[in-house]
């Protein structure tokens, strides 16, 4: 590949561009959702309130096989999921513990997919020229590539699960570098839904 010995641009793989794009489509509408309601005063609206009572009883589940799927390549935006749920009320850390934990299931199955079916898989999932240029940055950043990707919720830090497996990396390591940095981000997230949900008037 001719630009492996160079500068890599990242926003020139196709799943970067497409996730963030998927992003930045949650991201207007679901500002866009929060203003109609905060200023048409919906909050106490039928169809609001029978939300947040089914939120309040299945929300956990539902958030846990969400982020499972999330986990995987399956575009459902965690990290959205994550808002949305606490700004019905759900407890914040048990909402993020729950996300993480999900979302780690996810990027294991990755893992042993791409562990058991090797290079062929991959580049029927990613392409050949995304699976040239991520191994490249792997090469160059290892785990810190890992980490930095699981602590901005729009980077696909599953597609690196599936380097991962590829390349046998340790296990242990594995799971606490997936499961840590997505706590996190889940724990800020939910903290933020829930002042979210306080302003526009859900909880």
């Amino acid at each position: 590949m001719s630009n492996t010995g160079g500068k890599v641009n990242l926003l020139k793989l196709s799943w970067v561009r497409t996730s963030l794009i998927f992003g930045l489509v949650f991201l207007v509408v679901g500002l866009t959702v929060i203003f109609i309601i905060k200023f048409f005063d919906m909050s106490k609206m039928q169809f609001l309130l029978n939300a947040k009572s089914f939120v309040r009883e299945y929300g956990f589940i539902g958030i846990f096989f969400m982020t499972i799927l999330a986990g995987t390549i399956v575009p459902l935006g965690s990290p959205a999921l994550v808002v949305a749920a606490a700004s019905f009320g759900l407890n914040p850390v048990s909402l993020a513990l729950t996300a993480a934990t999900g979302f780690t299931i996810g990027m294991m199955i990755n893992y042993f997919l791409a562990y058991r079916l090797g290079r062929p898989y991959i580049k029927k999932k990613v392409g050949v020229k995304e699976l040239e240029v991520v191994t490249v940055l792997w090469n160059r950043w290892g785990w810190v590539l890992y980490v930095l990707f699981g602590v901005i919720p729009v980077l696909p830090v599953e597609f690196l699960a599936l380097v991962c497996g590829l390349l046998k990396t340790r296990i242990q390591t594995f799971l606490v570098l997936s499961f840590t940095p997505r706590f996190f981000v889940f724990m800020l997230l939910a903290h933020f839904g829930e002042a979210l949900g306080s302003w526009v008037g859900l909880i």
